[in-house]
Protein backbone atom coordinates (compact mmCIF):
# COMPACT_ATOMS: atom_id res chain seq x y z
CA UNK A 1 0.00 0.00 0.00
CA UNK A 2 1.09 3.68 -0.19
CA UNK A 3 1.76 5.64 2.34
CA UNK A 4 -0.95 7.84 1.92
CA UNK A 5 -3.69 5.08 1.52
CA UNK A 6 -2.14 3.18 4.93
CA UNK A 7 -3.01 6.22 6.72
CA UNK A 8 -6.41 6.58 5.24
CA UNK A 9 -7.43 3.01 5.56
CA UNK A 10 -7.73 3.30 9.48
CA UNK A 11 -7.24 1.86 12.78
CA UNK A 12 -8.65 -1.38 11.97
CA UNK A 13 -6.60 -2.13 8.42
CA UNK A 14 -3.28 -0.82 10.29
CA UNK A 15 -3.70 -3.10 13.13
CA UNK A 16 -3.77 -5.83 10.27
CA UNK A 17 -0.62 -4.87 8.72
CA UNK A 18 1.13 -4.24 11.86
CA UNK A 19 -0.04 -7.64 13.16
CA UNK A 20 1.35 -9.25 9.89
CA UNK A 21 4.54 -7.39 9.90
CA UNK A 22 3.77 -5.67 7.05
CA UNK A 23 4.55 -2.35 8.71
CA UNK A 24 6.18 -1.08 11.89
CA UNK A 25 4.88 1.66 13.87
CA UNK A 26 7.40 3.74 13.00
CA UNK A 27 6.69 3.61 9.26
CA UNK A 28 3.01 4.17 9.84
CA UNK A 29 3.80 7.37 12.02
CA UNK A 30 6.17 8.63 9.49
CA UNK A 31 3.66 8.50 7.16
CA UNK A 32 0.94 9.79 9.16
CA UNK A 33 2.97 12.98 10.38
CA UNK A 34 3.90 13.36 6.97
CA UNK A 35 0.11 13.40 5.86
CA UNK A 36 -1.24 15.32 8.86
CA UNK A 37 1.41 17.97 8.31
CA UNK A 38 -0.31 18.34 4.30
CA UNK A 39 -3.36 18.41 5.87
CA UNK A 40 -2.68 21.60 8.18
CA UNK A 41 -1.05 23.16 5.46
CA UNK A 42 -4.40 22.85 3.19
CA UNK A 43 -7.23 23.38 5.98
CA UNK A 44 -6.06 24.59 9.44
CA UNK A 45 -7.07 21.16 11.12
CA UNK A 46 -3.93 21.31 14.00
CA UNK A 47 -3.31 23.55 16.77
CA UNK A 48 0.38 21.35 17.08
CA UNK A 49 1.98 18.09 15.33
CA UNK A 50 4.12 16.61 18.23
CA UNK A 51 6.96 14.80 15.57
CA UNK A 52 9.30 14.02 18.35
CA UNK A 53 7.00 12.77 20.81
CA UNK A 54 5.00 10.93 18.55
CA UNK A 55 7.80 8.55 16.77
CA UNK A 56 8.87 7.97 20.03
CA UNK A 57 5.53 6.63 21.28
CA UNK A 58 5.95 4.93 18.03
CA UNK A 59 9.16 3.04 18.70
CA UNK A 60 7.96 2.09 22.06
CA UNK A 61 5.09 0.33 20.36
CA UNK A 62 7.08 -1.64 18.10
CA UNK A 63 9.13 -2.85 21.38
CA UNK A 64 6.07 -3.85 23.25
CA UNK A 65 4.76 -5.67 20.18
CA UNK A 66 8.54 -7.35 19.43
CA UNK A 67 8.02 -8.02 22.76
CA UNK A 68 4.77 -10.49 22.31
CA UNK A 69 2.19 -7.72 23.41
CA UNK A 70 -1.04 -7.54 21.37
CA UNK A 71 -3.15 -5.26 23.08
CA UNK A 72 -5.80 -3.58 21.51
CA UNK A 73 -4.91 -0.35 18.83
CA UNK A 74 -1.19 -0.51 19.70
CA UNK A 75 0.50 1.14 17.52
CA UNK A 76 -1.86 3.07 15.97
CA UNK A 77 -1.56 6.79 15.26
CA UNK A 78 -4.57 9.48 16.47
CA UNK A 79 -5.36 12.66 16.87
CA UNK A 80 -6.48 14.79 20.32
CA UNK A 81 -8.70 16.91 20.15
CA UNK A 82 -7.45 20.43 22.19
CA UNK A 83 -10.13 20.29 25.14
CA UNK A 84 -9.05 16.99 26.27
CA UNK A 85 -5.47 17.44 28.75
CA UNK A 86 -2.30 16.27 27.76
CA UNK A 87 -0.03 16.53 30.26
CA UNK A 88 2.71 19.39 30.15
CA UNK A 89 0.91 21.26 27.02
CA UNK A 90 -1.75 24.06 27.01
CA UNK A 91 -5.24 22.38 26.37
CA UNK A 92 -5.94 25.17 24.28
CA UNK A 93 -9.85 25.06 23.59
CA UNK A 94 -9.35 26.98 20.84
CA UNK A 95 -8.90 29.99 22.38
CA UNK A 96 -5.92 32.51 24.55
CA UNK A 97 -7.54 32.33 27.45
CA UNK A 98 -5.99 29.47 28.74
CA UNK A 99 -2.27 29.61 29.40
CA UNK A 100 -1.52 26.89 31.97
CA UNK A 101 0.00 23.79 31.00
CA UNK A 102 -2.25 20.48 32.10
CA UNK A 103 -0.40 18.92 34.91
CA UNK A 104 -1.89 15.16 34.13
CA UNK A 105 -3.50 13.11 30.85
CA UNK A 106 -6.77 13.00 31.11
CA UNK A 107 -8.36 9.44 31.52
CA UNK A 108 -9.24 8.92 28.17
CA UNK A 109 -5.23 10.10 27.31
CA UNK A 110 -3.97 8.20 29.88
CA UNK A 111 -5.74 4.85 28.43
CA UNK A 112 -4.86 5.80 24.98
CA UNK A 113 -0.80 6.05 25.78
CA UNK A 114 -1.29 2.36 28.29
CA UNK A 115 -2.56 0.86 25.59
CA UNK A 116 0.03 2.27 23.46
CA UNK A 117 -1.49 4.09 20.49
CA UNK A 118 0.37 7.27 19.47
CA UNK A 119 -0.77 10.47 19.61
CA UNK A 120 0.51 12.76 16.76
CA UNK A 121 -1.00 16.37 17.93
CA UNK A 122 -4.13 18.20 19.24
CA UNK A 123 -6.71 19.14 16.83
CA UNK A 124 -8.98 22.29 16.15
CA UNK A 125 -12.03 23.65 17.78
CA UNK A 126 -13.81 27.09 18.28
CA UNK A 127 -13.51 29.08 21.53
CA UNK A 128 -15.04 26.43 24.17
CA UNK A 129 -15.83 23.82 21.88
CA UNK A 130 -19.33 26.60 21.61
CA UNK A 131 -20.12 26.15 17.82
CA UNK A 132 -20.73 23.92 14.98
CA UNK A 133 -18.28 25.58 13.00
CA UNK A 134 -14.50 25.69 13.49
CA UNK A 135 -13.25 29.33 13.63
CA UNK A 136 -11.30 30.98 16.60
CA UNK A 137 -9.83 34.76 16.26
CA UNK A 138 -6.56 32.50 18.15
CA UNK A 139 -6.07 29.60 15.78
CA UNK A 140 -8.11 30.86 12.11
CA UNK A 141 -10.46 29.44 9.99
CA UNK A 142 -10.23 24.99 9.65
CA UNK A 143 -11.82 24.66 6.37
CA UNK A 144 -13.60 21.24 5.24
CA UNK A 145 -11.28 19.19 2.65
CA UNK A 146 -14.45 18.65 0.42
CA UNK A 147 -14.67 22.40 -0.51
CA UNK A 148 -12.56 25.09 1.40
CA UNK A 149 -14.99 27.73 1.36
CA UNK A 150 -17.06 25.49 3.82
CA UNK A 151 -16.71 24.54 7.72
CA UNK A 152 -16.36 20.81 8.41
CA UNK A 153 -18.70 21.80 11.59
CA UNK A 154 -17.50 21.92 14.77
CA UNK A 155 -16.71 21.47 17.60
CA UNK A 156 -14.82 18.92 16.46
CA UNK A 157 -13.69 20.26 13.07
CA UNK A 158 -10.32 19.84 13.37
CA UNK A 159 -10.20 15.63 13.55
CA UNK A 160 -12.76 15.55 11.46
CA UNK A 161 -11.40 17.62 8.71
CA UNK A 162 -7.70 15.93 9.69
CA UNK A 163 -9.49 12.44 9.19
CA UNK A 164 -11.59 13.05 5.95
CA UNK A 165 -8.48 14.55 4.64
CA UNK A 166 -6.59 11.35 5.26
CA UNK A 167 -4.31 13.05 7.66
CA UNK A 168 -4.79 10.44 10.30
CA UNK A 169 -6.53 7.38 10.53
CA UNK A 170 -9.19 8.40 13.59
CA UNK A 171 -8.96 11.54 15.66
CA UNK A 172 -10.60 11.51 18.93
CA UNK A 173 -13.80 14.47 19.34
CA UNK A 174 -16.11 15.07 22.36
CA UNK A 175 -20.22 15.75 21.32
CA UNK A 176 -22.14 17.94 23.84
CA UNK A 177 -24.77 19.21 21.42
CA UNK A 178 -23.60 16.91 17.94
CA UNK A 179 -19.97 18.04 18.21
CA UNK A 180 -19.44 14.67 16.59
CA UNK A 181 -22.38 14.13 14.62
CA UNK A 182 -22.09 17.24 12.75
CA UNK A 183 -18.54 17.56 12.01
CA UNK A 184 -19.18 13.62 10.73
CA UNK A 185 -21.72 14.92 8.38
CA UNK A 186 -19.85 18.01 7.10
CA UNK A 187 -16.93 15.80 6.11
CA UNK A 188 -18.83 12.82 4.95
CA UNK A 189 -17.57 10.32 7.83
CA UNK A 190 -18.79 8.30 10.62
CA UNK A 191 -19.56 10.01 14.27
CA UNK A 192 -20.70 7.74 17.00
CA UNK A 193 -22.21 9.44 20.02
CA UNK A 194 -22.05 6.58 22.85
CA UNK A 195 -24.62 6.40 25.76
CA UNK A 196 -23.45 8.46 28.25
CA UNK A 197 -21.71 7.64 30.92
CA UNK A 198 -19.69 4.66 29.09
CA UNK A 199 -16.71 6.72 27.95
CA UNK A 200 -14.27 8.10 30.61
CA UNK A 201 -13.03 12.27 30.38
CA UNK A 202 -16.86 12.96 29.76
CA UNK A 203 -19.67 14.54 31.23
CA UNK A 204 -18.94 18.08 30.77
CA UNK A 205 -21.82 20.69 30.35
CA UNK A 206 -23.39 19.33 33.09
CA UNK A 207 -23.83 15.72 31.40
CA UNK A 208 -24.53 17.10 28.06
CA UNK A 209 -20.99 16.19 26.85
CA UNK A 210 -19.22 12.50 25.96
CA UNK A 211 -16.15 11.34 24.45
CA UNK A 212 -15.81 9.42 21.26
CA UNK A 213 -14.00 9.88 17.67
CA UNK A 214 -14.09 11.10 13.87
CA UNK A 215 -13.40 7.78 11.34
CA UNK A 216 -14.11 6.73 8.28
CA UNK A 217 -15.59 3.56 8.82
CA UNK A 218 -17.95 2.14 11.58
CA UNK A 219 -15.57 -0.55 12.66
CA UNK A 220 -13.04 1.52 13.22
CA UNK A 221 -15.53 4.01 15.42
CA UNK A 222 -16.74 0.55 16.62
CA UNK A 223 -13.13 -0.64 17.81
CA UNK A 224 -12.07 2.96 19.58
CA UNK A 225 -15.61 2.66 21.64
CA UNK A 226 -14.67 -0.85 22.74
CA UNK A 227 -11.38 -0.47 23.81
CA UNK A 228 -11.90 2.45 25.72
CA UNK A 229 -15.05 2.38 26.84
CA UNK A 230 -17.68 0.73 29.09
CA UNK A 231 -20.54 -1.50 26.80
CA UNK A 232 -21.76 -4.60 27.55
CA UNK A 233 -21.91 -5.87 23.89
CA UNK A 234 -18.83 -5.61 21.95
CA UNK A 235 -19.21 -3.40 19.50
CA UNK A 236 -16.84 -4.42 16.71
CA UNK A 237 -19.17 -7.92 16.71
CA UNK A 238 -21.88 -5.82 16.36
CA UNK A 239 -20.68 -3.48 13.40
CA UNK A 240 -19.93 -6.93 11.76
CA UNK A 241 -23.26 -8.52 12.11
CA UNK A 242 -26.42 -7.21 10.66
CA UNK A 243 -29.10 -6.69 13.15
CA UNK A 244 -32.60 -8.69 13.59
CA UNK A 245 -35.98 -7.35 12.23
CA UNK A 246 -36.66 -3.59 13.51
CA UNK A 247 -38.93 -0.96 13.64
CA UNK A 248 -37.49 2.86 12.79
CA UNK A 249 -39.36 5.71 13.10
CA UNK A 250 -38.43 8.39 10.39
CA UNK A 251 -39.28 12.47 12.11
CA UNK A 252 -38.08 15.29 9.83
CA UNK A 253 -39.56 17.95 12.58
CA UNK A 254 -35.93 19.48 14.27
CA UNK A 255 -35.95 19.87 17.66
CA UNK A 256 -37.67 23.19 18.74
CA UNK A 257 -34.32 24.63 20.60
CA UNK A 258 -35.12 27.96 17.76
CA UNK A 259 -37.60 28.64 15.31
CA UNK A 260 -36.21 25.87 12.80
CA UNK A 261 -35.11 26.22 9.20
CA UNK A 262 -36.85 24.30 6.60
CA UNK A 263 -35.22 21.39 5.56
CA UNK A 264 -33.14 21.22 2.78
CA UNK A 265 -34.33 19.40 -0.03
CA UNK A 266 -31.25 17.80 -0.49
CA UNK A 267 -31.15 16.01 2.93
CA UNK A 268 -34.98 15.24 2.91
CA UNK A 269 -34.38 13.20 -0.29
CA UNK A 270 -31.29 11.22 1.42
CA UNK A 271 -33.69 10.49 4.15
CA UNK A 272 -36.37 9.06 2.14
CA UNK A 273 -33.57 7.06 0.08
CA UNK A 274 -32.19 5.93 3.95
CA UNK A 275 -35.73 4.60 4.53
CA UNK A 276 -36.34 2.98 0.82
CA UNK A 277 -32.70 1.17 1.79
CA UNK A 278 -34.19 -0.03 5.18
CA UNK A 279 -36.69 -1.46 3.75
CA UNK A 280 -34.98 -3.15 1.42
CA UNK A 281 -33.13 -4.87 4.29
CA UNK A 282 -36.19 -6.01 5.68
CA UNK A 283 -36.80 -3.38 8.48
CA UNK A 284 -40.16 -2.13 9.34
CA UNK A 285 -40.05 2.04 8.89
CA UNK A 286 -42.70 4.68 9.57
CA UNK A 287 -43.37 7.97 10.21
CA UNK A 288 -43.21 8.98 13.87
CA UNK A 289 -43.20 12.67 15.65
CA UNK A 290 -41.58 13.04 18.83
CA UNK A 291 -43.04 14.83 21.45
CA UNK A 292 -40.59 17.37 22.57
CA UNK A 293 -42.68 19.14 24.69
CA UNK A 294 -40.13 21.96 26.74
CA UNK A 295 -36.85 19.30 26.04
CA UNK A 296 -35.09 22.04 24.19
CA UNK A 297 -35.90 24.59 26.73
CA UNK A 298 -34.53 22.32 29.56
CA UNK A 299 -31.57 21.37 27.80
CA UNK A 300 -30.72 24.48 26.72
CA UNK A 301 -30.07 25.77 30.75
CA UNK A 302 -27.91 22.60 30.73
CA UNK A 303 -25.68 23.95 27.43
CA UNK A 304 -25.75 27.62 28.67
CA UNK A 305 -24.79 26.97 32.51
CA UNK A 306 -21.89 24.84 30.65
CA UNK A 307 -20.35 27.88 29.12
CA UNK A 308 -20.76 30.08 31.58
CA UNK A 309 -19.05 27.70 34.29
CA UNK A 310 -15.81 26.90 31.63
CA UNK A 311 -15.53 30.70 30.66
CA UNK A 312 -15.19 31.37 34.63
CA UNK A 313 -12.54 28.70 34.81
CA UNK A 314 -10.41 29.70 32.03
CA UNK A 315 -6.92 31.62 32.70
CA UNK A 316 -7.45 34.86 31.78
CA UNK A 317 -11.02 35.22 31.24
CA UNK A 318 -10.30 38.66 29.58
CA UNK A 319 -8.58 37.21 26.66
CA UNK A 320 -12.38 35.47 25.62
CA UNK A 321 -13.87 36.56 22.53
CA UNK A 322 -16.49 38.94 22.59
CA UNK A 323 -19.21 36.58 21.71
CA UNK A 324 -17.98 33.82 23.88
CA UNK A 325 -18.59 36.38 26.73
CA UNK A 326 -21.75 37.35 25.23
CA UNK A 327 -23.44 33.47 25.37
CA UNK A 328 -21.34 33.13 28.65
CA UNK A 329 -23.49 35.53 30.11
CA UNK A 330 -26.54 34.34 29.09
CA UNK A 331 -26.13 30.99 31.67
CA UNK A 332 -25.30 33.60 34.69
CA UNK A 333 -28.80 33.30 36.05
CA UNK A 334 -28.99 30.01 35.91
CA UNK A 335 -28.49 28.29 39.33
CA UNK A 336 -27.74 24.68 40.28
CA UNK A 337 -31.61 23.53 41.37
CA UNK A 338 -32.74 24.65 37.85
CA UNK A 339 -29.63 23.04 36.49
CA UNK A 340 -30.97 19.80 38.48
CA UNK A 341 -33.99 19.49 37.49
CA UNK A 342 -32.98 19.71 33.78
CA UNK A 343 -30.69 17.16 33.85
CA UNK A 344 -33.32 14.89 35.58
CA UNK A 345 -36.21 15.74 33.15
CA UNK A 346 -33.61 14.62 30.14
CA UNK A 347 -33.13 11.62 32.25
CA UNK A 348 -37.40 11.05 32.10
CA UNK A 349 -37.51 12.45 28.76
CA UNK A 350 -34.93 9.71 27.19
CA UNK A 351 -35.59 6.81 29.10
CA UNK A 352 -38.92 5.32 27.37
CA UNK A 353 -38.74 7.87 24.55
CA UNK A 354 -38.71 5.17 22.15
CA UNK A 355 -40.89 2.48 23.95
CA UNK A 356 -43.69 4.65 23.81
CA UNK A 357 -43.41 5.57 19.80
CA UNK A 358 -43.14 2.07 19.02
CA UNK A 359 -39.98 1.87 17.41
CA UNK A 360 -36.13 0.58 17.98
CA UNK A 361 -34.42 3.07 16.30
CA UNK A 362 -35.31 6.80 15.46
CA UNK A 363 -34.16 7.83 11.61
CA UNK A 364 -33.69 11.44 11.16
CA UNK A 365 -31.32 14.29 9.56
CA UNK A 366 -28.47 14.82 11.09
CA UNK A 367 -28.42 18.72 9.95
CA UNK A 368 -30.87 20.82 8.12
CA UNK A 369 -28.71 21.05 5.16
CA UNK A 370 -24.69 20.52 3.86
CA UNK A 371 -21.83 21.81 5.51
CA UNK A 372 -22.33 25.86 5.17
CA UNK A 373 -20.05 28.34 4.29
CA UNK A 374 -17.30 29.59 6.37
CA UNK A 375 -17.90 32.67 8.04
CA UNK A 376 -21.55 32.74 8.31
CA UNK A 377 -21.81 33.46 12.10
CA UNK A 378 -19.01 35.91 11.37
CA UNK A 379 -19.66 38.86 13.73
CA UNK A 380 -22.90 37.67 14.69
CA UNK A 381 -23.91 38.84 18.51
CA UNK A 382 -23.45 35.77 20.96
CA UNK A 383 -27.76 35.84 21.27
CA UNK A 384 -27.32 35.74 17.63
CA UNK A 385 -25.40 32.99 17.10
CA UNK A 386 -27.32 30.70 19.36
CA UNK A 387 -30.34 31.24 18.00
CA UNK A 388 -29.07 30.87 14.41
CA UNK A 389 -26.72 27.55 15.34
CA UNK A 390 -29.92 26.40 16.75
CA UNK A 391 -31.87 26.82 13.87
CA UNK A 392 -29.59 24.70 11.37
CA UNK A 393 -28.14 22.19 13.59
CA UNK A 394 -31.40 21.31 15.05
CA UNK A 395 -31.69 17.49 15.09
CA UNK A 396 -28.25 16.90 17.20
CA UNK A 397 -28.89 18.25 20.86
CA UNK A 398 -31.70 16.34 22.01
CA UNK A 399 -29.99 13.36 22.51
CA UNK A 400 -27.09 15.02 24.73
CA UNK A 401 -30.09 15.98 26.45
CA UNK A 402 -31.66 12.32 27.03
CA UNK A 403 -28.25 10.45 27.28
CA UNK A 404 -28.91 8.23 24.19
CA UNK A 405 -26.78 6.85 21.62
CA UNK A 406 -26.86 8.05 18.12
CA UNK A 407 -24.78 7.83 14.87
CA UNK A 408 -23.88 10.10 11.75
CA UNK A 409 -23.78 8.29 8.64
CA UNK A 410 -22.82 9.41 5.40
CA UNK A 411 -25.47 9.40 2.34
CA UNK A 412 -24.26 10.35 -0.49
CA UNK A 413 -22.85 14.05 -1.79
CA UNK A 414 -24.61 17.08 -3.28
CA UNK A 415 -23.82 17.86 -7.03
CA UNK A 416 -20.92 20.47 -6.13
CA UNK A 417 -19.44 17.55 -3.69
CA UNK A 418 -20.65 18.62 -0.45
CA UNK A 419 -21.31 15.33 1.95
CA UNK A 420 -24.92 13.96 3.11
CA UNK A 421 -25.85 12.57 6.46
CA UNK A 422 -28.36 10.79 8.32
CA UNK A 423 -28.54 10.35 11.93
CA UNK A 424 -29.72 6.95 13.87
CA UNK A 425 -30.72 6.93 17.52
CA UNK A 426 -31.24 4.06 20.06
CA UNK A 427 -32.65 3.75 23.26
CA UNK A 428 -29.79 4.55 26.48
CA UNK A 429 -27.53 1.46 26.63
CA UNK A 430 -28.41 0.22 22.70
CA UNK A 431 -25.10 0.74 21.33
CA UNK A 432 -24.26 -2.25 19.92
CA UNK A 433 -28.04 -2.68 18.31
CA UNK A 434 -27.64 0.83 16.82
CA UNK A 435 -23.90 0.04 15.87
CA UNK A 436 -24.99 -2.75 14.06
CA UNK A 437 -27.31 -1.37 12.22
CA UNK A 438 -24.75 1.15 11.19
CA UNK A 439 -22.54 -1.46 9.58
CA UNK A 440 -25.44 -3.21 7.93
CA UNK A 441 -26.18 0.26 6.13
CA UNK A 442 -22.55 1.01 5.49
CA UNK A 443 -22.64 -2.16 3.91
CA UNK A 444 -25.54 -1.74 1.73
CA UNK A 445 -24.50 1.58 0.32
Amino acid sequence: MHNEDVVAAGPSRQLELLAEGRITSRELTEATLAAAHAANADLNAFVAIDDTGALAAADEADRRRAAGESAPMLGVPIAIKDDTDMSGRVTGWGSSALVRPAEHDADIVARIRVVGMVPIGKTTLPELAICGFTESETYGVTRNPHDHDYTPGGSSGGSAAAVAAGGVGIATGTDGAGSIRIPAACCGLVGFKPTHGTMPSSGGWHGLSTQGCLTRRVVDSALYLDTFGDFETPLVEAAGTDPEFLRIGVDLRPFPASVPLALDSRVAEAVAETAILLRGLGHDVRDVKVGYGTAAQAMTVRYLAGIRDAARVTDEPSRLERRTRQIAMLGRPLGSKVISRAQAAGQRFGSDLLVRMGVDILLTPTMSGPAVRVGRWAGKSGLATVLSMGRYYAYTPAWNHTGQPAVSLPAGFTDTNLPLAVQFIAAPGDDARLMSLAGQVERAR
